[in-house]
């Protein structure tokens, strides 16, 4: 076996999908989202191209004779996506601060960690598990990182099923009702298309940020004229 090859082939999502089908694709979503090693897989392509290959332009991606049972797909992918979340939030409860402090190893990174943890609290629990979905990365560490910081598990599971729903749902489809016109093209420009999917996804959390430090900005320069009046009426008494 050629290992090298294997590892270009995981993060490869037409070579996945050619390797693996239906099957191996809802098991990937879940590892994606369910456990801290599956990160590294490319499930928004995976999603998009597996809608592809259920469509009527099947054989152009996967081979003559290939094509994806789309009804297996529209159920699969969300439960998984929904049932490896709960495992995050799971991990997060029950070992969630022991196994964030440990050191970085050639996988695991805490700063994907803390920037799980800062996307959490800045957004709020119900818009951060729902928005995280479409944000690589995010998605797979932000599940324990709402069960070390105590999320309700109802919360969370209703936010849960409202994001991977959208998630898996919205990106079957766009693969599915645009099979035709993304096979010619699906190597060249799925990546493209893939972020700019996500950067559309995450667009209500980039306007908050701009607002934010807007706001920031605003209150330094009142603070500033306040402290200016201040220094001003303090030296017209000494006058």
């Amino acid at each position: 076996m050629d290992y090298n090859q294997l590892a270009v082939n995981l993060l490869d999502a037409k070579s996945l999908i050619s390797s693996l089908g239906a099957i191996g694709l809802i098991a990937i979503i879940f590892a994606e989202t369910g456990l801290l090693v599956g990160f590294f897989f490319p499930g928004d392509s995976l999603l998009i191209i597996a809608g592809v290959a259920a469509s009527s332009a099947a054989s152009s991606v996967l081979g003559d004779g290939a094509k994806l049972p789309i009804a297996t797909l529209l159920i699969g992918a969300p439960i998984a996506a929904i049932a490896g979340a709960q495992l995050g939030h799971q991990i997060g409860v029950k070992v969630g601060p022991k196994m964030f402090d440990k050191p970085d190893s050639k996988i695991f990174k805490r700063e994907y960690v803390l920037k799980a943890e800062e996307y959490f609290n800045k957004f709020g629990p119900g818009k951060a598990v729902v928005l995280a979905r479409f944000m690589p990365i995010v998605r797979t560490f932000l599940n324990p990182v709402a069960g070390t910081l105590d999320m309700p598990a109802k919360t969370f599971f209703l936010w849960n099923v409202v994001g991977g729903v959208l998630w898996t749902e919205s990106m079957l489809l766009i693969g599915y009702f645009f099979g035709d016109a993304l096979a010619p093209v699906i190597d060249k420009y799925l990546i493209p298309a893939v972020l700019l999917i996500v950067l559309l996804s995450i667009s209500p959390m980039i306007v908050e940020v701009i607002r934010e430090r807007r706001k920031k900005k605003a209150g330094g320069a009142e603070e500033e004229g306040a402290e200016a009046l201040q220094a001003g009426g303090g030296r017209h008494r000494r006058g």
